[in-house]
This record gives structure tokens, C-alpha cells and sequence, in this order.
């Protein structure tokens, strides 16, 4: 039986995207899969981090204007990287019975890697959407956004879990 997915759309919000690299480009492609999702009866589920940085219920905190949620789209609000961790996560996957995350979002260097292992060890399987995820540069002694991001998708194609399975898809190639 074929694995049914959903669509994970992680901390696509204002103020974490507003200095992305290719943050325009990543945004489009995630409005491309979300319009997919949603045609092809795919399940689109959303992920909206706050913290003291990024206060709940601000303009910054926001989804951005490109991606409105749908009526009845789940949105999973969460305090820490791991889109799992002290969250309504699993329960939402459970009601919609999915056991397959299509990983879309920011920041991949936190949230989105974070949220990755999380679904892994809780038993999903994964495909990161490889021109779907950005985060920002940081200080000048950590890599590069592009560099982050070329590395996540290069260390996720090549991860492996018993009975799981991790892949890593261009947007174009997704198959739900």
C-alpha cells in the first residue's frame, strides 16, 4: 500500500523569511506544491513558530501573504525547532493518516533539519523538497546559506532508517 502524504509547510512567516536566500525563489515553489497538494487531495499542513524573538500574534509571525491557509487546514503552533516537540504534530498526522512528510520551509539549518529527524524517529518517512527550503546567513564563521542548504539536501538524500524511507526531490519531481 502506498504511503499517503502531506504536505509540511514549516515557518514560512514573515520575519523568518524576510532575509532568506532566494527567499522569493522558495516561497514560489512552495505556493506551487501547496496549489498541487491541494488539487491533488493531498493534505497541506501547517507549521508557525514563536518565541521571545518572534512573538505569537505579531505582523513578523505571520504566514506570509503568498500562502494563505485554507479553511480547515491543520496549523500546528510549536516553541522549538522540531516541529514535534510539545506539539500537536503527531496527533494532526494520525487524524489525517498520514505516514509521509513532504518537507517544505525555513530555516534549514534549524526548523526544518530539526523537524526532519523528529519525523524520522517518530517513524515517517521523508522527502526534503530540495529547492522548497532557505534560511539566512548568519555570522560570517558558520557556511553560507547556499552552503547550508546544498548541505542539508546532500547529508538527507544519503540518510537511511529500518523500514523508513528519506529521499530528497526538486519541487518539479515531487510525487505525492
Amino acid at each position: 500500500m502506498a504511503p499517503r502524504s502531506a504536505l509540511l509547510v514549516i515557518d514560512v512567516q514573515n520575519d523568518v523569511v524576510v532575509n532568506a536566500h532566494a527567499g522569493d525563489e522558495v516561497v514560489g515553489t512552495i505556493v506551487a506544491l501547496v496549489e498541487r497538494a491541494r488539487r491533488e487531495g493531498v493534505p497541506v499542513v501547517w507549521v508557525q513558530h514563536s518565541d521571545e524573538d518572534l512573538p505569537a500574534d505579531t505582523e513578523g509571525w505571520q504566514i506570509v501573504p503568498e500562502l494563505p491557509v485554507a479553511e480547515g487546514e491543520p496549523i500546528v503552533h510549536k516553541q522549538h525547532r522540531d516541529s514535534f516537540d510539545g506539539t500537536t504534530m503527531t496527533d494532526v498526522l494520525t487524524e489525517l493518516d498520514v505516514d509521509r512528510l513532504v518537507v517544505t520551509g525555513a530555516q534549514t539549518d534549524f526548523c526544518v533539519r530539526w523537524t526532519l529527524h523528529g519525523a524520522q524517529v517518530r517513524g515517517f518517512d521523508t522527502v526534503l523538497v530540495s529547492d522548497g527550503h532557505t534560511t539566512d546567513d548568519g555570522d560570517a564563521d558558520i557556511p553560507t546559506a547556499a552552503q547550508l542548504i546544498e548541505h542539508t539536501n546532500r547529508y538527507w538524500k544519503n540518510q537511511s532508517s529500518t523500514g523508513q524511507t528519506h529521499t530528497v526531490s526538486a519541487a518539479a519531481d515531487v510525487i505525492f
